[in-house]
């Protein structure tokens, strides 16, 4: 059985089974952030956006519009990003799963959500959005909270669909 993996999931199968896990992690870190602003009465962040624009900056790519056609479009890219790094961090755990990576469910969530906060806030950091070296306990609290309702829900549905 060439090219498959553990169970015949061939390794696109298991790309394709990390990135339904991504897409449903994310829905849980976005559902866990949207409680935190509920339930502390605070605004949204306006760093995915910013991305955006530093990104398009750098990037020599503008974006087109007049300008509430562009603050529009920049205010769905940036949330986009989001999507794409959630989604993405879950195919690398769906490929990891392919070539035989095991771990346990702690280590697992742990990897996991730690891997989606670097995804997310690597580039902010690297185009100068923010800087994670003058977050408050708080602002780390309000970070890591979300990624690791991410980590939980993608280590358990990526061993979901591992259960014979």
């Amino acid at each position: 059985m060439a090219g498959k993996g553990k169970r015949g999931i061939s390794t696109l199968g298991w790309a394709l089974r990390g990135a339904a896990a991504g897409a449903a992690g994310t829905t849980a870190l976005n559902a866990v952030t949207y409680l935190d602003m509920v339930v502390r009465g605070r605004g949204a962040s306006s760093t995915p956006e910013r991305t955006v624009e530093r990104l398009a900056d750098s990037a020599h790519l503008p974006i087109p519009g007049d300008d509430a056609t562009r603050r529009n479009r920049v205010e769905g890219l940036g949330p986009l990003t989001g999507l794409v790094a959630g989604v993405g961090v879950g195919v690398v755990g769906g490929l990891a799963r392919a070539s035989g990576l095991l771990s346990a469910k702690p280590v697992g969530i742990l990897l996991t959500g730690l891997g989606a906060m670097v995804a997310a806030n690597g580039p902010m950091t690297a185009l100068g959005v923010t800087d994670p070296r003058t977050w408050s306990a708080a602002d780390w609290l309000s970070d890591l909270v979300p990624h690791l309702a991410y980590g939980v829900v993608v280590k358990n549905t990526i061993d979901a669909f591992d259960r014979p």
